[in-house]
């Protein structure tokens, strides 16, 4: 079978998931005849028409609500974000309403809805299409949180985010559309709760996800060269975390390591270092490290841009350190 481009492993999952499944459907802005801003829809508008792929006013508040309606009904929505910061217009939607009816109705309604759509720090998007949205919403009770990083994983992911009933914010990196992998032919589903062990090493445990995945590998390439074994982990899940596959990591190496793209304060790292340290800190060798973007909002420029988000060199040094400090 070919390569598939990311943004095309995305459109499979969602035209294979309409077909099996009448209550499927899509929303947002320029889904339809448009294809969607990265064309993950390109196409299906003729395949499945207008109501399927439903064209919305620019009103993220309005469709995200329409969404958890149609959902608590039986339909299965996929709401498309143009950009996922675009989304802090539908907070009270996604927090108040998608994460807490079931809840709330003691179990009478289920909401099976996806929220997905591109996000991340782009080239030269500025501040406002740079938003790293996943720890905004980590707090919130009843989300689960996926990020996918290849075409291959956004594609098994996709499909089981769609068929679960609870919702699900999916988030796709705004650079990674043009990547390409081969697919298997045949259907495939990922699990939604669990990490993946991209590489397997001795002597440090590296947890990224999304883009930074591409950093971290990146950086092991060198790291290798140079006669270090570090494991490396794509955390996918961001909620929940797959706390046993981190653990299992840890008790092997004894040292971690988190790169990320969100933010220092308040971000996915944070989290992750709170729940090893509650749970695997006599595992522990050394404090754990995080490489994460600065606190301030992206710059446009693509000199500063670069500057604010964590580099391969970067994790090469930081490998370097920790082993170092070997007793």
């Amino acid at each position: 079978m070919a390569d598939t481009l990311f943004f095309n492993a995305l459109r499979e999952a969602i035209d294979e998931e309409m077909a099996r499944d009448p209550s499927v459907f899509v929303l947002g802005e320029d889904v339809g005849h448009y294809g969607g801003s990265y064309k993950v829809t390109k196409d299906l508008c003729q395949k499945y028409g207008d109501l399927r792929l439903l064209d919305t006013p620019i009103a993220e508040n309005a469709f995200t609500g329409m969404a958890v309606g149609a959902a608590i009904t039986g339909l299965r929505p996929i709401v498309e974000g143009m950009n996922m910061g675009f989304l802090l217009l539908a907070f009270n939607q996604i927090a108040n309403n998608a994460g807490m009816l079931r809840y709330t109705s003691g179990g009478n309604f289920k909401i099976p809805m996806v929220i997905r759509g591109p996000g991340g720090v782009g080239r030269q998007l500025g501040a406002e299409h740079s938003q790293r949205l996943e720890a905004y919403f980590q707090a919130v009770p009843g989300l689960k949180i996926v990020a996918c990083s290849t075409p291959y994983n956004a594609k098994g992911l996709l499909k089981s985010a769609i068929r679960n009933d609870n919702p699900v914010l999916f988030f796709e990196h705004v650079l990674l559309y043009n990547l390409k992998e081969n697919l298997p032919a045949e259907e495939y589903l990922l699990p939604l709760d669990k990490a993946e062990i991209v590489r397997k090493g001795t002597e440090v445990t590296i947890l990224t996800y999304s883009r930074m995945r591409h950093h971290v590998l990146q950086a092991v390439g060198t790291l290798v060269k140079q006669g270090y074994d570090p494991e490396v982990i794509d955390l996918i899940s961001l909620k929940p975390l797959d706390l046993e596959t981190i653990g299992q990591s840890i008790a092997k190496t004894h040292r971690v390591i988190i790169v990320e793209e969100c933010m220092k304060t308040g971000g996915i790292a944070a989290e992750l270092i709170a729940s090893i340290n509650d749970k695997f800190f006599d595992e522990l060798d050394a404090p754990v490290l995080r490489l994460s973007s600065q606190d301030i909002p992206t710059p446009y420029n693509g000199m500063m841009e670069r500057l604010t988000i964590v580099q391969p060199e970067q994790i090469v040094e930081a490998v370097q350190r920790m082993v170092a400090l070997q007793v």
